[in-house]
């Protein structure tokens, strides 16, 4: 009997142990066949999330951000241990003691499914597990995949410590509203830093991972907190915190940004806008779109926010100004059907989700409203963010075309902008556009930067993107090459009709005023804008000279040597006629121009600098309180210092006397050149003092004629002087520097003739020659276009008027010319 009974004890326990035995077996090969070709966990030591780059001010104020996951990188000694050991509650009590996965936690999830008969399958996921679930695998609820998991999961406990592995957690984990890592989560939920986290407040976050969309602050509220409270109990019972913290934490509301308990930390970023975006532009091509959105760049920007804002102020009041002077009224083109007017609540919720561009300030701020009724003196609207009742009154629309009734109806979406005594003004975004752009003449750093009226009305940015005709604004380049070629600006140029053979047939360009003025200095030719004395230094000189002079300066890439590109015919983008100018003012020494002085990566590591001269004694104790410290620069002199001088002293000419006299006015010296092109497609103006550049470019995106009295002194002048006006009261200005090599003499303006050192008056001006010359003229240049019987120095015409040339001749000229006339490039 005994036998029989160790027998069958024998057998029960070979039976066990071969079953232990084969069930071992099985397992190990089910992990030896899932372990074979597993993704290397090793990578993960080296991980680097994708990371928000942020934009930030000279100042150091962050001003925008750019991110594919919202996630701010926060290594594992910054994050507070309260905000730890919530997760570790929440997620996996057992984080610090098991070795990658917990088995009681499996057993614990395997009998609650075989209960609930598949219906409540919850994960047992360690933390470790989740990370390489989140990183190397899928989120498929499969076997295979939870086998995969807990492979790696051992694994990587061999390779990181624990701290290591819960950095990549709580980094990586998504918390809903595009938060990834509990750094931007803070901020998303609660405007917080982690250190500023309250316990309940941590608790609510380890709440999230749970599944986000499930547990949304307002929508799905009493579960949200339900989820917390139970995150506070788990922190109670592991020793986290003690039980007086606990009844107080969970006594406290569910508080957030979304229900309006927090400002929104998006209310201290400033709208997104044309410098910051074009920073984005840039740098995607530079990088790599994927690296600018992920790699956690911290970006210093050129950008001076107080000039940005008179940048903006002023080119939308010369835009607004232009579109009231055509009196038309075109409105948002949006409407709000009838059955949503009935009810303020619906109409103000149909407002809201409108793409209305709410970014304009001018002067104050712009609102979109709806229009609520129509009457003959007033017009009734609802303001989004005001009232319900707002009023503008017939007097504002003085400047439309038609009345209210022609103009309005019930249900259309307008801006307005806060009037005098509660009464509202309705505003519109003008129809022609324009680009402005502010650099420092030294450097190239981009001070200020508008690429339109507004940037949420259109992202195009006509200041980089928008390729235009320059127009007379190019005629420095040509006289650059004239004044390199042996031309000086007292050099008599004939101001005589032309005729060009051109395989589109005669070209006969003419002046602006549609009058020839003879032999003429050249300073008086680009004061006063003249195309045909241009054309002539054009023809002298060369075209691929004054193409290559062009492309010197990026203005150009590859220029077409055709003698109408002279004029401007050719098309560029105000951003590199604004830098190429940066060159005359700094005395001929290249400059590139940027958006970005620094950029560091996640590290801290400066990656780019943009300044690279050299500051020699800048830390020198020898260095006098006044005096300045030297610095040694290896850039291009891409045009010699005397004729960078010789030009600016000639377009500090246009501004004191020529085509820009009467809109720029500055207390410090200005240069600069005005720019028209055929019928008035688009305006120029770039103007330079000794430190800063600045130039302005309007136009209809779809190039059409403004108009009479559209020309680049009298649109972009003002925006000029607007801004310049405030930029001289931050920078001040001074004398352009007068290079070393030469020596003046006083010349006559009108004909070229030396003057006496002690001659004085409204024609004498002194000219600065290389040493060498004396400044007396012995040539004129015609430009090699024949004057004569088949070419007269005036054309005759039957319905002319007489004139009085400069020179005091009485001639007859015919009537203006037509806009269909001025061809190939610049007017005026």
């Amino acid at each position: 009997m005994i036998r029989f009974i160790l027998s069958f004890f024998g057998a029960i326990f070979s039976l066990v142990t071969l079953g232990i035995f084969m069930a071992a077996l099985v397992i190990g090969a089910v992990f030896w066949m899932y372990g074979r070709d597993l993704p290397s966990h090793e990578s993960l030591a080296q991980y680097k999330p994708p990371t928000i780059s942020r934009i930030y001010s000279g100042e150091g104020q962050l001003i925008d951000e750019f991110a594919q996951e919202r996630r701010l990188f926060t290594p594992s000694e910054e994050i507070p241990d309260l905000v730890k050991q919530a997760f570790i509650s929440a997620e996996d009590k057992n984080f610090y003691t098991h070795q990658g996965y917990d088995p009681r936690g499996i057993i614990a999830a395997g009998v609650e499914a075989v209960k609930s008969k598949g219906e409540n399958v919850r994960g047992a996921s360690t933390i470790t597990q989740q990370v390489m679930k989140n990183f190397l695998l899928s989120g498929d609820r499969r076997a295979e995949r939870k086998i995969k998991e807990i492979i790696l999961a051992t694994r990587l406990e061999d390779t990181l410590d624990k701290e290591q592995i819960l950095e990549l957690y709580m980094n990586e984990i998504f918390l809903g509203q595009n938060s990834y890592g509990v750094t931007a989560a803070a901020q998303t939920y609660f405007n917080k830093t982690l250190q500023e986290l309250a316990p309940h407040e941590a608790a609510t976050l380890a709440a999230m991972p749970k599944a986000p969309s499930d547990y949304h602050p307002v929508r799905q509220k009493e579960r949200l907190l339900a989820r917390r409270d139970y995150v506070l109990r788990e922190m109670h019972q592991n020793g986290y915190i003690d039980q007086a913290t606990y009844e107080t934490e969970v006594n406290q509301p569910l508080r957030s940004v979304q229900n309006g308990d927090f400002e929104s930390f998006r209310t201290a970023l400033p709208p997104r806008d044309y410098f910051t975006d074009e920073i984005r532009r840039q740098l995607s091509e530079d990088f790599g779109e994927g690296e600018f959105f992920t790699g956690g760049f911290t970006v210093r920007a050129s950008v001076d926010e107080e000039m940005q804002v008179e940048a903006a102020d002023a080119l939308r009041t010369a835009l607004q100004k232009y579109d009231r002077s055509r009196g038309k009224w075109r409105g948002t083109g949006e409407v709000i059907p009838e059955d949503k007017l009935i009810d303020e609540v619906q109409w103000r919720e149909a407002l809201a989700i409108l793409e209305i561009p709410r970014d304009v300030v001018l002067p104050t701020q712009w609102y979109p409203a709806v229009v609520l009724n129509v009457g003959e003196q007033q017009l009734a609207v609802g303001i989004e963010d005001g009232p319900a009742d707002g009023v503008v009154p017939r007097s504002d629309i003085k400047w439309m075309q038609g009345d209210f009734a022609a103009n309005f109806k019930r249900g259309d979406v307008i801006l307005v902008m806060a009037g005098e005594e509660g009464q509202w003004s309705a505003r519109q975004v003008p129809e022609v556009q324009g680009g402005f752009v502010a650099m420092d003449v030294n450097s190239g750093r981009v001070l200020a930067m508008q690429g339109g009226f507004s940037y949420q009305d259109s992202v195009f940015n006509r200041a980089t993107q928008a390729q235009r005709q320059p127009g007379s604004s190019f005629k420095p380049f040509v006289y650059a090459a004239a004044l390199d070629s042996g031309y000086s600006p007292a050099t008599i140029v004939v101001d005589a009709p032309i005729e060009v053979n051109t395989p589109q047939g005669l070209w006969r360009p003419k002046n602006s005023t549609n009058k020839f003025y003879g032999p003429t200095p050249l300073r008086t030719g680009i004061e006063q804008s003249r195309n045909l004395m241009t054309i002539r230094l054009a023809q002298e000189v060369t075209m691929p000279v004054v193409a290559g002079y062009a492309e010197r300066f990026g203005v150009y890439d590859r220029m077409g040597a055709f003698l109408a590109n002279s004029l401007g015919s050719e098309e560029t983008t105000l951003y590199k006629m604004v830098a190429a100018y940066a060159m005359f003012a700094n005395g001929g020494e290249r400059v590139e121009p940027t958006l970005v002085d620094r950029i560091q990566d996640r590290f801290g590591k400066t990656i780019y600098r943009h300044d690279d001269r050299q500051c020699v004694d800048c830390n020198s104790s020898w260095l006098e309180p006044d005096e300045s410290p030297t610095i040694v620069t290896d850039r291009w002199q891409v045009m010699d210092a005397i004729t960078a001088y010789q030009l600016t002293s000639m377009m500090k000419g246009v501004v004191d006397r020529g085509t820009a006299s009467r809109v720029v006015n500055l207390p410090v010296p200005t240069a600069g050149k005005t720019g028209t092109t055929n019928e008035s497609k688009d305006a120029w103006f770039i103007g330079f003092t000794s430190n800063i550049v600045a130039g302005c470019y309007i136009g209809y995106d779809r190039p059409r004629p403004m108009g009479r009295g559209a020309y680049g002194g009298t649109m972009c002048g003002p925006v000029f002087q607007s801004f310049m006006e405030k930029a001289v009261e931050k920078y001040g200005g001074g004398p352009f520097e007068v290079p070393e090599g030469g020596h003046f003499i006083k010349i006559d303006r009108f004909s070229g003739a030396r003057l006496p050192a002690d001659a004085t008056g409204d024609y004498v001006v002194a000219e600065y020659f290389r040493d060498g010359v004396d400044g007396f003229i012995d040539r004129i240049y015609d430009g090699g276009f024949a004057v004569g019987s088949d070419l007269p120095l005036f054309e005759e015409v039957s319905n002319g008027r007489q004139v009085t040339t400069s020179t005091g001749n009485t001639i007859t000229v015919g009537p203006n010319a037509s806009q269909g006339d001025l061809q190939g490039g610049g007017l005026y």
